[in-house]
């Protein structure tokens, strides 16, 4: 896996490719149109945040790159790089539940609340590369 040199790339199957951990200064890119919504991708070593018709989708500290990101009503899954640990925000439902998977490890289950915010602490192994499902209960 790698970073995404464009900012931000759709897969013919409506997947989103996004984020570049080595870049030093912040770098936008916005109006990115997929099936009728517009995305907005900020990015750089301190920080990647992907935003969806002006709502949070997903924000990462450290920056990340992110691959096959697809997402529905009852969850996202996401394969994520960075080369240490990072935090997660992903941007769900309000108030449900649920089922977190790590590189297909079930490490239990997590609620939003008002805001529909799901944080999560991903331990990056060596490889540098993990697969994340969150699925809704």
């Amino acid at each position: 896996m790698s970073v995404v040199k464009d900012l931000i790339v759709a897969g013919d199957d409506g997947s989103l490719c996004f984020g570049d951990y080595e870049l030093s200064e912040k770098a936008k890119k916005s109006g990115f149109e997929v099936k009728g919504d517009s995305y907005k991708v900020k990015t750089y070593r301190a920080s990647t945040r992907l935003e969806r018709n002006d709502s949070l989708v997903y924000e990462s500290e450290p920056g990340t790159a992110v691959q096959d990101f697809t997402w529905n009503e009852n969850g996202v899954s996401f394969t994520v790089e960075c080369p240490g640990d990072c935090q997660i925000v992903l941007g769900l439902t309000d108030d449900a539940t649920y089922r977190i998977l790590v590189d297909g490890r079930d490490t239990g289950m997590m609620e939003t609340g008002m805001g529909g915010k799901l944080v999560l602490s991903i331990e990056m192994p060596e490889s540098g590369s993990v697969k994340v499902d969150v699925e809704r209960a």
